[in-house]
């Protein structure tokens, strides 16, 4: 009998193992991408690139699929909040310290609006005339905030880092990553 009780308690602890092994390999392999990218401002890049892939997948997808639509605002959300993360804890602190401040505080504002965004999308899902100019609006606002980032803010940063710098940034910004990968 006790042999039989230390058997299932065995396997019980075997398949908690696994399981933690599962959870960690799945968070390893959802932030690689990321993370073979390069430095920070490319696996920004990159991001952005991926979630406006998601974008354009939802803009081809129509009322009548509701559940595909579900679906991929699920994955946008989760990407766009993975990405948040990312930059308000590592990127927008980086800013500040380089004498932005006030570039990361519009940043972090904007991510207010992406979340207003995705919550107002969510009651549209079945609404597909509401939920495509909601959709585009978005997508707009989106790229304006992308392009600020790509274009400006980021390249501003970069040049105020050393390579040091930015491979302790790039560390900072993969382990934010990981938290919600």
């Amino acid at each position: 009998m006790a042999l039989s009780h230390m058997s299932s308690w065995k396997g019980a602890g075997i398949g908690a193992g696994l399981a933690l092994i599962g959870m960690v390999g799945r968070k390893l392999a959802v932030q690689a991408p990321t993370a073979l990218a390069g430095d920070w401002d490319k696996a920004l890049a990159a991001e952005h690139r991926m979630a406006l892939g998601l974008f354009d997948k939802l803009q081809d997808s129509h009322g009548s699929a509701s559940g595909r639509r579900t679906m991929l605002l699920m994955q946008l959300k989760h990407a766009l909040g993975k990405h948040a993360m990312e930059e308000e804890n590592a990127i927008y602190p980086a800013l500040r310290e380089a004498g932005m401040q006030a570039e990361a505080d519009a940043l972090n504002t904007d991510h207010g609006y992406v979340k207003q965004h995705l919550y107002d999308l969510t009651d549209l899902v079945k609404d597909d005339a509401a939920f495509q100019a909601r959709l585009s609006a978005f997508r707009t606002d989106i790229e304006r905030h992308m392009r600020q980032e790509e274009d400006d803010l980021f390249p501003k940063l970069k040049a105020a880092l050393d390579r040091k710098a930015t491979t302790r940034l790039t560390r900072r910004m993969n382990q934010e990553g990981l938290k919600l990968a």
